[in-house]
């Protein structure tokens, strides 16, 4: 299968390129690299062989993408192009609510005027807000995330449902997953944030590599077994095999729109995170205690349990081999992909 996927030279994009290659179908990369870099393709060839086809090309712009669309002809989508920091959604809400929901609009209007109608949507557990009960399950109402970035995945999800309620021709994979990490074990690519890192597992392998001085704790006094935050941590790997599973599944479900959960089922804290780095990197890596950050919720996790029962997706990897393979990327390229 011949599939399209926006942002495909990002963290999670790339890895799911590697992952259709390996599953036999053919990328087709659409990237403007506002958040990536070119030389993550020619990453993508060495790892599989094969180098993957690319149109440098913004998916806000409709009728550059409609030319792609003339040009590679794809028979399904996976969507992952927008902007992501949830911290700085905050600061540029209008920035993120029209990006994000402009390169949707865009790519479902050419899509159906180019009668492709099966597309993987990378959303996120941000959608479950911060009153749903833990672990999270796919049938919680209603949906509403604390930031402008989930709100962005929250709206985006209704469109998705709305449009396949009122055309019955679409098949949509809404992928929830939770906190994605780790790297290729090849250590060819992996997660290199612009400027801080937004996340903690790039902060920790930053730290480890001499870029930064130390890693700050958000809160040690949360109710959790430890005192620091609990989040469900998945390999980056997984996530890219339960994209592929989800989009070979759509074409024998019901066209309509299908959710699932994308995570390990239980949660790791950050002071079990950094053990595993310190494992990996094989010394203690510096840090210090700071406040709570606002919005931050003490612990989630997925139930991931109709995932494995409808699409025989379950993560395989664990913490330790995640802090492994994020350490082999960042040990090997300390700058990133630096140019």
């Amino acid at each position: 299968m011949r599939v399209l996927l926006t942002g495909g030279a990002g963290f999670i994009g790339s890895h799911t390129a590697v992952a259709l290659v390996e599953a036999g179908h053919e990328p087709v990369i659409v990237e403007n690299f506002s958040n990536s870099k070119p030389m993550v393709i020619d990453r993508i060839e060495q790892i599989c062989g094969v180098r993957p086809e690319l149109h440098t090309v913004d998916v806000r712009d409709e009728s550059a993408l409609a030319r792609v669309f003339d040009a590679a002809h794809p028979e399904a989508v996976i969507h992952f192009a927008g902007l992501k920091a949830v911290g700085e959604s905050w600061d540029q809400p209008l920035e993120y609510y029209t990006h994000n929901l402009d390169a949707t609009f865009a790519l479902l209007k050419v899509m159906r005027d180019r009668g492709v109608f099966s597309l993987v949507f990378s959303s996120s557990a941000t959608v479950y807000g911060d009153k749903a009960p833990v672990p999270y399950v796919e049938t919680y109402e209603p949906l509403e995330a604390v930031s402008p970035y989930g709100q962005t995945k929250v709206m985006i999800e209704r469109v998705l449902n709305d449009l396949a309620r009122a055309e019955s021709a679409w098949r949509f994979a809404l992928l929830r997953y939770f906190n994605p990490v780790g790297a290729h074990p090849s250590g060819l690519i992996g997660e290199d944030p612009r400027d801080v890192p937004n996340n903690l597992t790039p902060f920790i392998t930053q730290v480890a590599a001499g870029r930064r001085d130390a890693l700050t704790i958000h809160g040690d006094d949360y109710p959790t077994k430890d005192g620091t935050g609990e989040r469900d941590y998945l390999h980056v790997v997984d996530l890219a095999i339960g994209h592929v599973r989800a989009l070979e599944a759509l074409p024998s479900r019901a066209p309509s729109s299908h959710v699932w959960n994308l995570g390990t089922g239980h949660a790791s804290s950050v002071r079990e995170v950094l053990a595993a780095f310190e494992r990996a990197v094989g010394r203690e890596i510096p840090y210090v205690i700071g406040p709570r950050r606002a919005g931050d919720l003490p612990a989630f996790w997925a139930d991931a349990s109709k995932a494995n029962a409808e699409l025989g997706w379950t993560a395989e990897r664990d913490l330790d081999d995640m802090a492994r393979d994020a350490w082999a990327w960042q040990s090997t390229n300390p700058d990133g992909y630096a140019d």
